[in-house]
């Protein structure tokens, strides 16, 4: 576990689940450089290490309010060189959600109260992002005289279509975790008091799932966005290869023959 009481983030990893929570309740859980890190290198780690089976970032009342300017540009603080921001985002903000997207494991994010900016950004990164029915998504970019970053210009358009896009970043709409749900912007909504259970079902079925062909997966349905069906297939080839020597291909086939469910181990 590594302490969050700097960066704002607690970081735990057990029983197969790596669990990024982000603790900024005075702040709307908003993050700063060092949380942005502190997830960075967790995820990372998370990578390489194969006792972990999925990722859940959560919050508190408040998912994620975005980045934290006023942190970043307190009074007294040096004036950047011209190009610091176009410098530092790509290995900051957008290094994270390049991991989230990047990463061979499922990840979850648990959605309460406002997610804005950036903390939209890493919903809409996740593989599966669960809210509340009025928790609020919102990209206030223009509206506070800035363009959009975090791939926010990326993700959108293939989520919801180009118009609804265009309504969520140019006006700067709010939209609700049901609605959001009803747009296929997020995996699904929820009322309050059925928000937990939810979290946990979705988190122990992945947990539970053949974690390789998962992860395998996922980078396949990445990938054949921005390629043709000629090049996915090639990919398809490459993982239906790897996937099949693992021991959980082995256990799906005999649980078929024996007409039971898998009992995967995510090797």
């Amino acid at each position: 576990m590594t302490d969050g009481s700097n960066g704002g983030v607690v970081v735990e990893a057990a029983e197969g689940v790596l669990r990024l929570t982000i603790d900024r309740p005075d702040r709307k859980g908003s993050l700063g450089l060092e949380g942005q890190r502190q997830m960075i290198e967790a995820l990372e780690a998370a990578s390489t290490d194969d006792a972990l089976r999925v990722v859940l970032i959560s919050s508190g009342d408040d998912f994620c309010a975005g980045s934290d300017w006023v942190a970043a540009n307190q009074e007294g603080a040096p004036k950047p060189r011209p190009g610091s921001l176009q410098r530092r985002t790509v290995v900051q903000a957008h290094r994270l959600i390049e991991l989230l997207q990047e990463i061979q494991l499922p990840v979850v994010a648990a959605v309460r109260g406002w997610a804005a900016g950036l903390g939209c950004q890493i919903a809409l990164a996740s593989d599966f992002a669960i809210a509340t029915d009025d928790a609020q998504f919102w990209l206030p970019f223009v509206k506070r005289g800035f363009s959009p970053d975090s791939g926010a210009t990326w993700l959108l358009p293939r989520l919801v279509g180009v118009a609804r896009a265009k309504e969520l970043l140019l006006l700067g709409r709010p939209v609700t975790g049901r609605d959001a749900a009803d747009w296929g912007m997020i995996h699904r909504s929820v009322p309050d008091d059925a928000f937990d259970e939810a979290v946990a079902a979705l988190v122990g079925e992945l947990h539970d799932s053949a974690t390789v062909a998962l992860g395998l997966t996922k980078r396949l349905l990445h990938g054949a966005l921005d390629g043709g069906m000629a090049e996915a297939m090639e990919a398809e080839s490459m993982a239906l290869e790897l996937s099949s020597r693992t021991a959980d291909f082995r256990e799906g086939l005999v649980a078929f023959k024996e007409r039971r469910d898998p009992r995967f181990d995510g090797r």
